[in-house]
């Protein structure tokens, strides 16, 4: 980085975040001529904030109040959807969403949701009745009265987006640079200087996607125009796959004033996945999971399957939404001559995430950034192929090229020293435990990384050059090792 910033004078645009839609902004910014850096506080690109911790679900959009940008980039997002992850090798399960009334009385409901999706513009939108409704979902509950369908809607697991959208951009000549929080901005007659502690960044352009941190970065930039912001938390559980609950499709319930609803949703590893709460908080730190929480979330999702068996739970999380106390939308706008907010991104905001990228590069394109093709483009990611997803006969071939594929690291997953050490070596790859994790998911499993976990630190430690007190979980903070027994070399023969 410190070669690049000495060749040129400024860079064209500084994005400020490594979320979904950070690294959603950068990919598109590197389909041009551009120099283009994406400072993020964490170790790796997805892993903090609601990016990391989302239903993973694929919004059709019948749920945002028409005229909104939520509206918009919700249903554009949706279209773009299908072809962004044939091109990434991102696993998308477009099976369509329901939105189930659990009584007569929840009809009127779904009929305005329809009713507001057709403005939208959301197709194939339809109500089903009972019987139609068991015919796709045999273990929602058996009273339920009908649903809403969207055949557009669906599932991704979001880190798996971010992590291919990140590795593309970087691909295209993005520069990425972690573990730098931004500690300052200040307004030059051709862009902004972007203090990162001792380190600055001059750029004629900067995008704020800091997620949480967007209202105070905003504020460093354009104090005259402040708003104010406040986490919203969400506590999920994560279940076996198991034939007596399986799920077909993301089933949700009639909405409420502060979100969706507790959702009950296969994730395309899998799992099944329930939840979210929704509890404002002026924290956006304590992101630890309580018993009342989880309580309420495995009771509602009963309501809607009744077979759920928590006792085959795997573990349970809890994430952080941005909102922002003025407005219920997204502000993507041009605040300041050459700063653009991307705030408020709260959900549909995975699903937006590539409508937002366009709409930021062409509110930057009319703020005057030159838009020339880059000619070197490359729209797709080499495929992630992972041992346990190969036939026996590949399986075979991979240890005989290369032995590490034959010794088993995570027993839970089927996951590979050859899969880990891919992983690390890939474009903008696993620096932490988290980011081998999210990469094959080696810790995911059953014993949630007990057996694994220092087998991977021994990877990443040998394969970086990096002491093993130095690896971490997900960033400086997170050290797993604490100290040495005895000197390093010494001996215990």
């Amino acid at each position: 980085m410190s070669d690049m910033t000495q060749q040129r004078e400024s860079l064209d645009v500084v994005v400020i975040g490594a979320g979904v839609v950070g690294c959603a902004a950068a990919r598109e910014l590197s389909r041009y001529r551009l120099s283009v850096v994406v400072c993020e506080q964490g170790a790796e690109a997805g892993q903090g904030g609601a990016t990391k911790a989302n239903t993973g679900i694929i919004h059709a959009g019948y749920d945002p109040a028409p005229g909104t940008l939520m509206a918009r980039m919700n249903v554009r997002g949706n279209a773009l959807y299908t072809g962004l992850c044939q091109d990434l090798g991102v696993r998308l399960d477009r099976s369509g969403t329901l939105v189930v009334a659990l009584s007569q009385e929840d009809r009127p409901y779904l009929d305005a949701l329809l009713a507001r999706g057709r403005v939208n513009g959301v197709p194939g939108l339809c109500l089903v009745g009972h019987d139609e409704l068991m015919k796709l979902e045999p273990n929602v509950h058996r009273q339920a009265d009908s649903a809403l369908f969207a055949p557009t809607g669906g599932a991704v697991e979001p880190y798996e987006v971010a992590l291919a959208l990140a590795e593309n951009a970087a691909r295209n000549g993005v520069w990425f640079l972690f573990d730098r929080a931004v500690s300052g901005l200040e307004p030059l007659d051709d862009g902004w200087c972007v203090h990162l502690g001792t380190q600055e960044l001059r750029t004629r352009f900067v995008v704020n996607a800091a997620g949480l941190s967007a209202a105070k970065i905003s504020q460093a930039a354009v104090p005259e125009k402040h708003f104010h912001m406040h986490p919203r938390l969400g506590q999920y559980v994560l279940l076996e796959n198991r034939p007596e609950y399986d799920i077909r499709h993301p089933v949700f319930q009639v909405p409420g004033p502060t979100g969706k609803g507790v959702v009950v949703s296969r994730t395309p590893d899998g799992n099944i996945i329930v939840g979210p709460t929704a509890e404002d908080t002026d924290s956006d730190r304590d992101l630890a999971t309580t018993d009342a929480g989880l309580r309420s979330v495995l009771a509602q999702a009963h309501r809607s399957v009744p077979t759920l068996d928590e006792r085959l739970a795997i573990t349970e999380f809890c994430g952080a939404r941005a909102i922002i106390d003025e407005r219920d939308d997204f502000l993507i706008e041009e605040s300041a001559p050459g700063f653009f907010n991307a705030a408020g991104i709260k959900s549909p905001g995975l699903t937006a995430a590539p409508a937002i990228a366009e709409e930021l590069v062409r509110l930057m394109a009319n703020g005057g950034l030159e838009l020339v093709a880059n000619p070197a483009f490359i729209p797709t990611n080499e495929p992630a192929i992972l041992f346990r997803d190969c036939r026996t006969e590949e399986q075979v071939q991979m240890i005989h090229e290369n032995p590490a594929f034959g010794r088993i690291v995570c027993r839970c997953e089927t996951v590979t020293e050859g899969d880990v050490v891919r992983a690390i070596h890939r474009p903008l790859g696993a620096r932490t435990l988290d980011g081998v994790k999210f990469r094959t998911r080696a810790g995911m499993g059953r014993c949630q990384g007990g057996f694994c976990g220092p087998r991977v630190l021994e990877i990443l430690s040998r394969e970086l050059n990096v002491d093993p007190l130095l690896i971490t979980k997900c960033g400086p903070g997170s050290e797993i090792l604490a100290t040495r027994l005895r000197p390093e070399g010494d001996s215990c023969a």
